[in-house]
């Protein structure tokens, strides 16, 4: 059965775990995830990563979308 949390592309994929290990770095937790490990973030960590992720991309969509 397929991983419904993976998007289907590949590229995707990478483009999306770029994107997470830049918002890490930018928040200050790519040190952190060098010394601990993804499987050892804590749940705050993660989700200030995601939450921004969410941000970045639902801004980047705005930016495209046309104007009326």
């Amino acid at each position: 059965m397929p991983d419904d949390r993976k998007p289907a592309d590949p590229d995707t994929q990478k483009a999306m775990d770029h994107l997470k290990e830049e918002v890490a770095e930018d928040l200050g937790l790519d040190d952190d995830i060098d010394e601990r490990g993804w499987g050892n973030m804590t749940t705050r960590e993660v989700g200030k990563i995601g939450g921004n992720m969410v941000r970045r991309l639902v801004k980047k969509a705005e930016n495209e979308l046309p104007r009326e």
